[in-house]
């Protein structure tokens, strides 16, 4: 089916939780590990048709957040959605008190019943209310950002489409692009300030209430975090800064030379060749075709993928006024398809965002067609990031397709790109355990909090008197901070295994990618050490990780300079 012809029918929220209590109840009587089994099938399956509604309703919102019919499904959602959470949570409740809980184990895998217990652990009716007000927040931080317009070169542009401008080969107008963006930040300071101020006491009251220190310590069980915890992420990011940062500080004197500039600035930061970034060649209908290609050409499994998706209008791609920022997939579980959206503005992340959201596709897109219950199609968000930033680097033999003469210079920049991601990451985890763990700062204080990061993961950066960047608040563009707090370490997580996912597929490719094939095909049955062992990847928490890691990547780039 098509996504235009996908009926949409706003859910019978009485209907919804009474079939969550039926369950409940079944659940709790079950009297054999078989009949639990079958119970939890059932109980997924008809809970899929209310998410099929809520994922609907999301895309159609984020594709024109100024629909009025949308924004009120959205708003259901938001006021409703935690009524349902706490509905299922009963539901685990029920499955993990049943004697015979141990046959799930048996029949889907090491990570059902530790995702049972941290769904326990994470909801509770009396967040409720809480949790509606937290939906509310977030909607109008996307509201208020999936309307910025700026005034650039006589036109209204989005943020997205600011990117060009920030590439361009004229150091005036990079700076220009960046005043623009930073305009309409400055213009609403008060309006990112005041909602993230509420978010985060917001999300602090809902950990207090459930037993928690401060949010940050009920994220880890909200993110589903199987194995590892606070103090394993911390070593992680001291790894970044003491093994990471010094070799980035190096790349960063080769992209300056590279470029001609003796003293970059933060407006240079998007410049990665004198003579300008690569970008794809080619209109849309044109990409996407050569998307075809290489996804044929890449296996039968992707092959058959790529048809479906195009085939079914399955991509939403192009930058537009009202669009909601940024990029996405979701599974829309009853049709048993994903869909991707995405804001190309014609640059090289127009290849990086298909090729991620692909990633994150293919696995769900594979899973859907097996017979894993849907809450266990797909792993903890730290794994899942691993399908889409590894696919990045194992489609490079196709990139020639979108980049033509110029993709000796993507593959150094998208190799850059990766390898700086690491302590950007890093920098915005650390911010989200300090804004949390101190919940009363200012917003000027936040922003000192910000600057200081700087100064340890990216002490390259030069702001002078840049507005809005130059007083510590370029944070607010991170929608991941007001929408999925604690979420992006995973994509640092994620990095150092496709990273290694690289290096490999530089030895043998049909290897790499079938140890990719491998690993994706567990789906959420395994935690995320599991995920990279069964790939032979190493994971990164132990001292020393990152160092030969770090050093292959930095030879690597020394030795592709275009």
């Amino acid at each position: 089916m098509k996504f235009s012809e996908m009926p949409y029918v706003r859910p019978d929220l009485a209907q919804v939780l009474a079939d969550c209590a039926a369950y409940a109840e079944k659940i709790r009587k079950a009297d054999s590990g078989e009949a639990l089994v079958r119970l939890y099938r059932e109980e997924n399956a008809c809970l899929a048709h209310y998410r099929t509604a809520q994922v609907l309703a999301n895309i159609h919102y984020t594709q024109d957040t100024r629909d009025a019919r949308w924004t009120a499904e959205q708003d259901w959602f938001d006021e409703n959605g935690p009524s349902v959470a706490n509905a299922e949570v009963e539901i685990a409740r029920a499955l993990l008190a049943n004697p015979h809980s141990r046959a799930l184990e048996a029949a889907f895998g090491s990570t059902i019943l530790p995702t049972l217990e941290n769904r326990v652990r994470s909801m509770d009716e009396r967040v409720i209310d809480l949790q509606k007000e937290e939906n509310a927040l977030v909607s109008a931080y996307q509201k208020l950002y999936g309307g910025a317009l700026v005034e650039l070169d006589g036109k209204q542009l989005t943020i997205p489409q600011l990117m060009l401008y920030k590439q361009s080969l004229d150091r005036s107008i990079r700076r220009a692009a960046y005043e623009a963006e930073a305009s309409y930040f400055d213009a609403h300071r008060e309006e990112f300030d005041s909602i993230y101020d509420k978010l985060v006491k917001n999300r602090n009251e809902q950990a207090r209430i459930l037993g928690y220190r401060d949010y940050s310590e009920l994220s880890y069980i909200r993110m589903n975090r199987i194995g590892y915890g606070p103090r394993e992420v911390a070593a992680f990011r001291q790894e970044v800064a003491d093994h990471v940062v010094p070799m980035l500080r190096d790349v960063m004197a080769m992209r300056a030379k590279r470029v001609g500039l003796e003293h970059p600035m933060f407006w240079d930061g998007e410049l990665t060749f004198a003579d300008g970034s690569p970008v794809p060649h080619g209109s849309y209908e044109e990409l996407m075709e050569r998307a075809r290609t290489m996804y044929h050409e890449l296996s039968p499994e992707t092959g058959e993928f790529i048809d479906f998706m195009q085939d079914n209008e399955m991509f939403d791609v192009m930058s537009r006024p009202g669009k909601m920022s940024g990029g996405y997939e979701e599974i829309i579980p009853d049709h048993k398809t994903p869909f991707i959206f995405a804001n190309w503005n014609g640059t090289a992340g127009d290849v990086d965002v298909l090729t991620h959201e692909c990633g994150h596709a293919f696995e769900a897109y594979l899973a859907a067609r097996t017979d894993l219950p849907e809450e266990l199609q797909c792993p903890g968000m730290e794994s899942a990031e691993i399908h889409s930033m590894s696919m990045e680097f194992l489609t490079a033999p196709w990139h020639g397709l979108f980049f033509g003469p110029d993709t000796d210079k993507y593959e150094l920049f998208h190799t850059e790109d990766s390898f700086l991601f690491l302590p950007y990451g890093c920098m915005v985890d650390e911010f989200q355990h300090i804004a949390y763990q101190q919940p009363d700062l200012s917003p000027e204080q936040r922003n000192e909090v910000w600057r200081k990061l700087e100064e340890k993961y990216r002490p390259w950066n030069d702001f002078g008197d840049l507005p809005f960047y130059g007083r510590g608040a370029g944070w607010q563009r991170q929608l991941h901070i007001y929408e999925c707090p604690f979420y992006y370490i995973d994509y640092c997580l994620a990095t150092v295994i496709a990273l290694q996912f690289f290096t490999a597929s530089l030895q043998d490719h049909a290897d790499a990618w079938q140890r990719y094939l491998k690993l994706t095909r567990l789906a959420g049955t395994a935690t995320y050490a599991q995920l990279a062992q069964s790939a032979g990847m190493k994971v990164p928490f132990t001292p020393g990780s990152l160092t030969a890691l770090s050093a292959t990547i930095h030879d690597w780039i020394a030795n592709h300079q275009v």
